[in-house]
């Protein structure tokens, strides 16, 4: 285990240790009525609660069982009564309902960080889309630092994507990706053009630190464009390989490569959507779209004024 993994596990079993030491003060029981409850020796659970327990997923539910939660409530946060009651009342409402109260959330309370994201653009959509040529324009154009997201996440784990992959797994890959996206607003407070990875969009949690700090732009184009563009480029990844990227079995089979786009775009097009604004590349050439481009993000009249 690297040390970085191993750094992780620990901090991890100690968060779990204090959230079963909460939840045992919070029902009011000692150590010795939730072994008897739980059938799990009061030896065992001391070592749980200080971080040094080897928990396994029956002892963890065995647990909560005496603790009168899920396994679930024991591994989330444990609610605070408004909490709860909020929480309760947002399962009430649909996916459009709830976007809609994020939104009203984050306006009422100032919850987003918002200073500057205007000045800070992040182009998402699926490969293919012109992310990388158009970016690089922009940038130029607004006199801006053009970043890729995918680089400054190997810049935090110290080594490739696909080692970031090997080495931590999913849940490591998405916390350079957050820690990255927090570093490039933090060191771009004046203005960023960055591209992000297709798939960002399928994280909640990433893709809302995204939108509080950056402007987002889907660049939408067609799945014929998006083959075709990826193709010439020489690219020859396939369409849902490493981070879930957006990818399949590879290009052998130009056919299911095309049902994969299509089901890629169908299944992310309400995720895409909820971008701050849309530039469809489809039919269109670099310097068209890259006007339009110009026109969707903040600012768009100053840029042209300063690039005349």
């Amino acid at each position: 285990m690297s040390p970085i993994a191993e750094h992780d596990s620990k901090a991890t079993l100690l968060e779990l240790g204090a959230r079963v030491r909460a939840w045992r003060a919070r029902r009011g029981m000692t150590r010795k009525q939730l072994a008897a409850d739980s059938h799990l020796s009061e030896r065992f659970l001391a070592d749980v609660e200080s971080g040094k327990g080897n928990v396994s997923i029956n002892s963890l539910e065995a647990a909560a069982r005496a603790l009168n939660i899920t396994i679930l409530e024991l591994l989330h946060d444990s609610p605070r009564p408004a909490l709860a009651r909020v929480h309760d009342l947002l399962g009430r409402l649909d996916d459009a309902q709830l976007e809609q109260a994020h939104s009203l959330l984050a306006a009422s309370f100032g919850l987003g960080d918002t200073h500057g994201r205007e000045q800070r653009v992040a182009l998402i959509g699926l490969r293919g889309a012109g992310k990388t040529t158009l970016g690089a324009e922009l940038a130029k154009q607004r006199g801006v630092p053009f970043v890729e997201l995918d680089r400054q996440i190997e810049r935090e784990g110290g080594t490739s994507m696909n080692e970031i992959l090997l080495l931590h797994g999913q849940a490591g890959y998405r916390r350079y990706e957050r820690r990255a996206l927090m570093r490039i607003a933090e060191e771009h407070a004046d203005g960023v053009v960055m591209t992000t990875g297709g798939s960002i969009v399928s994280e909640r949690e990433t893709f809302d630190l995204l939108q509080s700090r950056f402007y987002c732009v889907w660049l939408k184009a067609s799945p014929e464009e998006h083959m075709s563009r990826v193709v010439a480029q020489g690219d020859m990844r396939p369409f849902h390989g490493s981070r879930g990227e957006d990818e399949t079995a590879g290009y052998g089979a130009m056919g299911e490569a095309m049902e994969d786009i299509r089901r890629i775009l169908a299944s992310r097009e309400a995720l895409y959507a909820r971008a701050d604004a849309v530039v469809d590349t489809a039919a269109r050439s670099v310097k068209q779209s890259l006007k339009d481009l110009e026109r969707a993000v903040p600012g768009a009249l100053a840029t042209q004024e300063k690039t005349r």
